[in-house]
């Protein structure tokens, strides 16, 4: 066989390969609709933020996009949902820090693998989270509070909305980072925690700015520090935990995830559809009303967040001996 005939088969050989991740990258998605899985009960957090954003997602897309929620397990049922799917962009995960950041360290087994069955494409938002005590408690400041905690070990108690939670978790790493004792009291969910922190049976919370912040207004609770990692505009002379324990940020993160092995054109299409979705004013606008921070970054530094939060919370959650359901 003549050379020139044998580069010509191995030429159309290529061409035939390479045609399907060409049909791939140009014409997702071509069918409808996309499945976005909220892993908790309709009306919550995640389930509002993901509606907020489906719409626009959809228009940028060109294809409808239904939220289906699937809530259990602290988010690993729904996670599986989308783990378990075909990777072909037409089921994703509205992703809370559960299913890949915190469930693989607090649990003993996942049904699915949390770093390969999952694709992190673009964080959405980040929920704001605010240290607050009761009015009664004696200080004014964060260093006071550490100082008092040092003093009366033990004695100090946070309220969380369970174990597990980003509530629990974020008080754990205080312990830490602060080199303090203060006790975890576990409620069953965020209201009847901030009950009892408003009404001083619990002396302090790390929970969402946004259940608080009508307290804050009221003074039935005080404000000490915020735990994004620079001050909010919301609360401009409340300081950042971080000003006192360099290093130290715990807001959950919100985002978008992809099952695992989804061709990188559409994990691309996604993500630069998300991120302008994100960065249009109104979106914006509607996301700081709600109280939270807009996300958008590149896949490379999602990857990148997913593995740096997964070491910090190992960590911690190692440390506390927490684990879910206990």
């Amino acid at each position: 066989m003549k050379i020139s005939t044998m580069l010509t088969m191995a030429l159309t050989c290529a061409a035939i390969t390479a045609a399907p991740q060409a049909t791939a990258q140009t014409e997702y998605p071509s069918k409808q609709p996309i499945t976005l899985i909220v892993p908790f009960a309709p009306g919550g957090g995640a389930d509002l933020t993901a509606r907020l954003v489906s719409e626009p997602l959809a228009k940028e897309l060109g294809q409808s996009i239904v939220i289906e929620n699937k809530p259990g397990g602290g988010g690993t049922v729904g996670a599986r949902i989308v783990a378990t799917s075909e990777p072909d962009g037409y089921t994703l995960l509205y992703t809370t820090p559960g299913p890949q950041l915190t469930n693989p360290f607090l649990m003993e087994s996942l049904p699915y693998d949390p770093v390969n069955d999952l694709a992190p494409i673009s964080t959405i938002a980040v929920v704001p989270s605010v240290l607050v005590v009761n009015k009664t408690v004696p200080v004014d400041s964060f260093p006071e509070l550490i100082e008092l905690a040092k003093k009366k070990p033990g004695k100090i108690r946070f309220a969380s909305a369970g174990i597990g939670a980003s509530s629990h978790l974020s008080g754990e790493l205080l312990k830490v980072m602060a080199d303090v004792e203060i006790e975890h009291v576990p409620y069953r969910g965020t209201g009847p925690a901030m009950q009892d922190v408003v009404g001083g049976r619990v002396e302090m919370a790390i929970d969402s700015l946004t259940v608080y912040q009508p307290f804050i207004d009221s003074g039935a609770v005080k404000a000490l520090a915020v735990t994004t990692a620079e001050r909010l505009e919301a609360l401009p002379d409340v300081p950042a935990v971080a000003e006192f324990l360099p290093g130290f940020e715990s807001s959950p993160v919100n985002y978008l995830s992809a099952p695992g092995g989804t061709p990188e054109p559409i994990q691309a299409k996604l993500n630069a559809a998300l991120n302008k979705v994100l960065a249009d004013p109104a979106v914006q606008k509607r996301m700081k009303d709600a109280g939270l921070l807009p996300g958008g970054n590149s896949i490379e530094e999602m990857r990148q967040l997913v593995a740096s939060e997964q070491e910090k919370w190992k960590k911690v959650i190692e440390a506390s001996g927490a684990k879910a359901g206990g």
